[in-house]
């Protein structure tokens, strides 16, 4: 599994697809950090319409959603 500060989950606030892959994450029993893409208009350009995205940075590769618990490890690994 990668370092849990490597993992980075871009959502918006009230968006109940970004707290189910939150819950995906918690499950999957991984740190990361949470990063509101509302905060900053390049962001909202690039994950706009795909989000939730959970990225992992030192591979610089993303998942988009949709995706379950199956996907989320295969993608980090476990």
């Amino acid at each position: 599994m990668p370092s849990n500060a490597s993992i980075i989950l871009y959502h918006t606030d009230a968006c109940h697809l970004c707290e189910l892959a939150a819950e995906l994450l918690d499950t999957a029993k991984v740190s990361y950090r949470m990063i509101d893409i509302c905060d900053d208009q390049s962001l909202v350009e690039e994950y706009g319409i795909r989000i939730p995205v959970v990225k992992l940075v030192a591979a610089q590769t993303e998942l988009n959603w949709p995706f379950d618990l199956e996907a989320l490890e295969h993608f980090l690994g476990a």
